[in-house]
């Protein structure tokens, strides 16, 4: 049976799979349109070129007639997992009988998670969904039967970033608005906070943030200019000590629930966008209350598409397994050649690329299919030396980015025990571990931690044969890695995208596939 599932709005995607086996799932953002972007012409003719037949079932993933998730529902809409929140009906693809299927964003969330884990066939699991509107708790059966358990905070993504606005004098003063990006940086400013005791002021700014219903709507920055941390600057102290502390307040509501009530012992799924979030997720593995948790590479909408797909197979089959792979987007396209005035280029020696990154120097490193989710995994990256706080400046700023951001490492998993502790192996860069030397600066963040991705040779032989290479050459299996992307766009999916990326940004070098082209001395 081959289903082709689309996700509308923002993160739009399109995802294919074909008897239980994930063909493609690609994001409307990647190949350098804006970040967040909608399915555009682009997306839904690549993801058409790829089938070599029609579809049995299209599945449209609910969605809202409008911005946000209290607008006119399209097809099964945002909310739901019971009554309603599955449709099943006969359609026409392109002159063909089709069935077309859909339900709701809510339940996307629920069936990437679920779909996509490691898990035994027919395991029942508990499942989290935090997102911008969703914060609720599930039981899955172990036939893929929803229950839902308890609606434990509404918006818990938006009341997260909504402090970024508050602190920040950028942000405008008008009800509805929302910066997608803000959460990522508040994740980041987190790590720099002072321990202490919670204030008066921090108090009453976090009560009243996680009091408010529908809280984009429904207020404005100028209905909070009583707070003392009204445009007090996302830089400042005060603002990271009280971002740090809204952050244990909204995991504190999730993890009291889930102490007291999620006690049969059954592994935790966790989707939605604050499935990013590498603290909580850390938080999470760690906190003894079940024997495994996972977390999709995609659990943000970017996932949806899949979702949706993962729940149409069940629907029909009765089965929502599925055989996947992170590398699971476009192939890089081939449209320019490197300039030989400008660039040596090569074939690819990996003792030779380790040399040039031991050196000082920095690459982009472009290998297959990009990847699913919005972290570099190793197929669309910046790559570095990890030894100094200068690397970590340099690459935030051929990145665009502010400077409190941190990089992230990506290692060996056989050897990532000798330089972090804590949530590894990591496959997927979703979780923080401590670092334990000083001899990776430029990938440790202020509070010690590091969100490090760890590699096998078979997840990911070329980088991981890269960092074999490395390792001979300084002793660790460590690289800086970071996404290949123009600032506000998604990965990079073109060489004549490549190469003007490294002009202006002043990328010492590129290994495409089997070339390794390096800028020639002036």
């Amino acid at each position: 049976m081959l289903i082709f599932s689309f996700k509308e709005g923002h993160d739009g995607s399109i995802a294919a799979i074909d008897d239980g086996k994930l063909l493609f799932s690609l994001e409307a953002e990647k190949d350098s349109f804006p970040r967040y972007a909608g399915i555009t012409a682009e997306t839904v003719t690549a993801a058409a070129g790829r089938l070599d037949r029609l579809p049995d079932v299209i599945a449209i993933g609910g969605w809202v007639k409008g911005t946000h998730s209290v607008e006119r529902p399209s097809r099964t809409g945002y909310f739901g997992v019971g009554d309603g929140a599955v449709s099943d009906e006969a359609g026409r693809f392109f002159g063909r009988d089709v069935r077309v299927f859909s339900s709701t964003h809510e339940r996307s969330h629920i069936m990437t998670a679920y779909g996509m884990a490691p898990f035994a066939n027919r395991q029942p699991a508990y499942c989290l969904v935090w997102e911008g509107n969703i914060g609720d708790f599930y039981r899955i059966d172990e036939n893929g039967a929803v229950e839902h358990l308890r609606h434990v905070l509404a918006d818990p993504g938006n009341k997260y970033a909504w402090l970024f606005a508050l602190a920040d004098p950028k942000f405008p003063v008008s009800k509805g608005l929302l910066r997608l990006q803000d959460a990522g940086k508040q994740m980041a400013l987190t790590g720099f906070a002072d321990k202490g005791p919670l204030t008066m002021a921090e108090k009453e700014v976090i009560d009243f943030i996680l009091a408010q219903e529908g809280i984009i709507l429904q207020l404005s920055k100028e209905d909070m200019k009583w707070s003392e941390f009204h445009d007090v600057g996302v830089e400042s102290q005060a603002y990271k000590n009280v971002a740090a502390k809204l952050s244990d307040a909204i995991f504190d509501r999730f993890h009291d629930y889930a102490r007291e009530h999620l006690t049969e012992g059954l592994p935790l799924l966790i989707s939605g966008g604050c499935g990013l979030n590498c603290e909580w997720n850390r938080r999470w593995r760690e906190c003894g209350l079940f024997p495994e948790v996972f977390v999709p590479p995609c659990p943000n909408d970017s996932g949806s598409a899949l979702g949706t797909a993962i729940d149409a197979q069940l629907h029909h089959t009765g089965s929502a397994k599925v055989e996947w792979d992170a590398y699971a987007g476009e192939e890089f396209v081939h449209d320019a050649e490197f300039d030989s005035r400008r660039y040596e280029t090569v074939p690819l020696d990996y003792g030779e690329v380790a040399n040039h990154l031991a050196d000082g120097n920095v690459i982009g490193w472009v290998q297959g299919r990009w990847e699913m989710g919005p972290r570099a995994l190793g197929n669309r990256s910046i790559l570095a030396a990890p030894f100094s706080s200068e690397m970590t400046t340099r690459l935030n700023k051929i990145k665009q980015r502010e400077g409190y951001r941190p990089i992230a490492p990506i290692c060996l998993e056989s050897d990532a025990h000798r330089w972090f502790e804590g949530s590894i192996p990591d496959p997927y860069m979703l979780y923080f571990s401590r670092v334990t030397t000083e001899e990776l600066a430029a990938v440790t963040h202020v509070d010690g931690t590091a969100r490090a991705q760890t590699v096998t040779p078979e997840q990911n032989p070329r980088i991981a044969r890269l960092l074999e290479a490395f390792r001979e050459r300084t002793g660790f299996s460590v690289l800086c890695n970071t996404s290949l992307n123009f600032s506000g766009r998604g990965f990079i999916n073109r060489t004549s995208d490549l190469i003007e990326y490294g002009e202006r940004h002043g990328l010492d070098g590129y290994v495409v596939g089997d070339t390794f082209a390096r800028r020639r001395a002036v």
